[in-house]
């Protein structure tokens, strides 16, 4: 089997690997702070991040992405991608989405551009590593884009 090393981007997602602490706010509950945790950590293989998250409200729906992909033109024979970042969505809800993905070292994104319900999300890691500050954004009309989802990240353990 081919040793493969990990991609930039998953370079810079590597920080995230660890347990963490939320505190989120949502425009559709003024007023109330959403707690919850997150755990990311590695497929085997280390070419994927699993993110699961699992909030206290009822309204806010748990969740698991896989993070990963490839450079442009390395998917190879047994691949579907064609390459690039993605992140593959899944929530208690029954929802799922597929995002586009991208990171540098000191954030990570991701987005999806669907005709009335599009959405973009950026974190922004601190410089030690130990927190990052989540903004969503959610646009119905493709050109107006109004608060989301809101979070503040708090490292418990590293993985």
């Amino acid at each position: 089997m081919e040793d493969q090393t990990r991609s930039t981007i998953l370079e810079h997602l590597a920080p995230l690997e660890g347990q963490w602490d939320v505190e989120a706010t949502h425009p559709l509950l003024p007023g109330t702070v959403i707690r919850g945790t997150a755990l990311f950590e590695w497929l085997d293989g280390e070419q994927f991040l699993i993110w699961r998250s699992h909030y206290e409200h009822p309204d806010i729906p748990n969740a698991i992405a896989i993070l990963g992909g490839g450079e442009p033109g390395s998917g190879g024979p047994s691949s579907d991608s064609e390459g690039g970042f993605l992140m593959h969505y899944f929530d208690s809800r029954g929802i799922s989405r597929v995002y586009k993905l991208d990171a540098d070292s000191q954030r990570w994104q991701f987005w999806r551009e669907t005709p009335g319900f599009s959405q973009r999300y950026i974190y922004t890691i601190s410089g030690d590593r130990n927190t990052m500050s989540a903004s969503g954004e959610l646009s119905r009309d493709g050109t107006t884009w109004d608060t989301d989802l809101q979070a503040t990240y708090r490292r418990v353990a590293r993985g």
